[in-house]
């Protein structure tokens, strides 16, 4: 029976443990720690009386502290932080091959995003808010992230 009731202890100090660490606010882990707790707590009293009681509530809270302590110190979980640093992005910035003032043609409807075609290449665009019809004639007038932004050229 003292191995029942120790397992419940030890149970409800790692429930303790992951809604300090991972599951904090959901008090899921939280409800079943004080379960643990109790259910040690009521088994030694109905076992071993008042003393049994005395030993369980001392060895919770003596364990809740250290596993409250354990936790929340920042050394422990450094071994399983991310340190790795992604420096890489989604695509090219269009930048580096379309300068401002270049001129190219919408390869569909830009309404108001849409694909053009500058130099042989494709290129994700976004109007300043109009609509550009197919095959018009448009010019770059800026960068956006790592869309083109462009206007249409109008004719003369």
């Amino acid at each position: 029976m003292i191995w029942i009731i120790g397992l419940l202890v030890v149970v409800g100090a790692l429930m303790l443990v992951v809604e300090l660490v991972l599951l904090p606010g959901i008090t899921l882990a939280a409800i079943g720690a004080l379960a643990c707790y109790g259910g040690a707590a009521w088994m030694a009293y109905k076992n071993y009386g008042v003393g049994g009681l005395l030993w369980v509530v001392v060895a919770v809270i003596v364990l809740s502290v250290v596993a409250t302590w354990v936790s929340l110190r920042a050394k422990t979980w450094q071994k399983l932080a991310l340190k790795d640093k992604i420096e890489s992005t989604s695509g090219e910035a269009p930048a580096r091959d379309v300068a401002v003032g270049e001129r190219g043609v919408a390869l569909g409807r830009l309404a108001p995003m849409g694909t053009v075609v500058i130099g042989g290449r494709n290129y994700e665009a976004k109007t300043q808010g109009e609509f550009v019809d197919q095959r018009t004639e448009v010019e770059v007038v800026g960068f956006e992230n790592l869309n083109v932004i462009v206007k249409p050229v109008k004719k003369q």
